[in-house]
């Protein structure tokens, strides 16, 4: 199927856009959803005159009105914004991370927008631990991303009238005392329902809400899904009927197992798509494939090595997203450093766009990896937990502190015996080849982060200072007789050897 066939989905049509109308920003939602709308139809040459057109204009910008910092860079290099002709030549500049970002915030103000009324300040930490601070536009920037948003969501049949549950952070809402944890928003439309209060205990509840309240949508943060997605199977609940597809961001989705879980509990279609907070890439799946589809109209993006410069290659090409906001003029970031490792796409797809193509964004971000005993990075996808062995847990995390090290927290469920436990240490042992000494620790809960989300990993090595990365793209198979070890939470760790322990 080509995307040229499908039915327009016009925002004019919706009550909620007509709302929009009286607001400020409207007309900046308009206009890009007007250009999306076209421009998904244009062949690769149009995309690369357009993206050339708007880079000259950013760096012109930059040059011009962000002279502490960007000028300054400029200078340095002995360069003029008339000598970045393409997004090649982007790398004849410096890459800005998130400590240039922290030590030269207000240098990076456009100095032609009003101060008090044209910039929105915003932080993220993400997965990353840098906790980081920039700005958007006030009102522009976020009516553009939903623009964005909603050519995406278009892909799977979104309109603004639907009905969606909303299961991502932000939303404490409630408590044990009155047992609701969810509201209604946006005339009704959206229930939003707080991924905090979710437990074996209030499960029940969620799920008999979300049938009444009969959503075509469920957006979600795939780690909170999961969630819902086991329970429900557990206990033999059927799929809601009404649910069209499971809408999955702001994490990193595990393939095969939790695309594979999803799928088959709530019987439709996952979606999934890549993202940043500071907006500076921005990609999603299509209609006929799960590969990620790189908006050129958003943002440049390059794939880097780990010498620092462009990775050369085609298909299967991986390397670390650096990216460069072409829409927010108020707070330029050019060569922004994601730390997200992604796997370069074969393009054109099938459904017809000419944009760039992402395989997969690989294990989410740098802090998504397990670092084994030499150094060889191995991706939480690789360590694929949709398996048997796992049956009797509830909810895992690991944590590394030390390479070849890696401590798994596990949450029992009433079932599990030794025997789980050495199971799981042989599968971890072949993932691993060996590489990776695990100790297991029992806990009686796995806390979220402050967002809502339920981190498979807690990565503390400073992967991002290290000069070079081998990434394991799929488990291995080769078993090895490495050593493991088990404990409980406050209790010695017992060392123990494959397929037996010892007292």
């Amino acid at each position: 199927m080509n995307h040229r066939g499908l039915r327009a989905l016009r925002p004019e049509d919706s009550v909620t856009a007509r709302a929009l109308r009286i607001l400020p920003a409207y007309s900046a939602y308009r206009k890009t959803y007007a250009l999306l709308r076209e421009s998904q139809g244009w062949s690769r040459e149009d995309l690369a005159t357009y993206q050339a057109r708007a880079l000259s204009r950013l760096l012109d910008h930059a040059y011009e009105n962000v002279p502490p910092y960007y000028r300054r860079v400029f200078q340095e290099r002995g360069l003029v914004p008339e000598d970045i002709r393409t997004p090649d030549d982007l790398a004849l500049l410096p890459i800005l991370t998130r400590e240039d970002l922290q030590a030269n915030l207000p240098d990076l103000k456009a100095r032609n927008y009003p101060p008090e009324s044209a910039f929105e300040y915003v932080t993220t930490g993400g997965s990353t631990g840098i906790p980081v601070g920039f700005y958007y536009e006030k009102g522009v920037s976020r009516a553009r991303e939903w623009a964005f948003m909603k050519t995406q969501w278009d892909r799977v049949g979104y309109r603004f009238t639907d009905r969606c549950v909303v299961l991502r952070g932000g939303y404490i809402i409630g408590s044990a005392k009155d047992g609701v944890y969810w509201k209604k928003t946006l005339g009704g439309r959206w229930l939003l329902m707080s991924s905090h209060h979710m437990t074996e205990e209030t499960l029940p509840d969620y799920i008999d809400r979300i049938r009444r309240f009969k959503p075509r949508f469920i957006q979600a943060y795939p780690s909170v899904a999961t969630i819902l997605a086991r329970y429900m199977r557990e206990h033999g609940i059927e799929p809601i009927p009404t649910v069209k597809a499971v809408l999955c961001g702001s994490e990193n989705l595990y393939p095969p197992w939790q695309r594979d879980l999803l799928t088959e509990v709530f019987g439709c279609r996952v979606f999934s798509w890549y993202g940043n907070s500071e907006q500076t890439v921005l990609a999603g799946e299509c209609e006929e494939s799960t590969h990620y589809h790189i908006f050129p109209e958003y943002g440049i993006v390059e794939l880097i090595g780990r010498d620092g410069r462009p990775v050369e290659g085609g298909a299967g090409a991986m390397g670390e997203v650096v990216a460069t906001n072409l829409t927010n003029f108020v707070c330029p970031l050019i060569r922004y450093r994601t730390m997200d490792v992604a796997v370069r796409g074969r393009d054109p797809c099938t459904c017809g766009r000419a944009y760039p193509i992402l395989e997969r964004v690989e294990g989410g971000r740098l802090q998504e990896f397990i670092v084994t005993k030499n150094r060889r990075f191995v991706s939480m996808t690789a360590v694929n937990m949709h398996s048997d062995i796992f049956d009797n847990v509830a909810q895992f995390q690991f944590h590394q502190e030390k390479e070849g090290e890696a401590l798994l927290r596990i949450v029992k469920k009433p079932g599990y015996g030794d025997r789980d436990t050495e199971r799981i240490l042989r599968e971890l042992d072949r993932k691993f080849d060996g590489g990776v000494d695990v100790t297991v620790r029992f806990v009686d809960e796995i806390p979220r982060t402050r967002r809502g989300k339920y981190q498979f990993l807690i990565q503390e090595l400073p992967l991002d200072q290290w000069g070079a990365f081998r990434c394991e793209n799929h488990a291995k198979t080769q078993a090895n007789s490495s050593r493991r070890h088990m404990g409980s939470d406050g209790e010695p760790s017992i060392p123990i050897r494959k397929g037996r322990s010892s007292s």
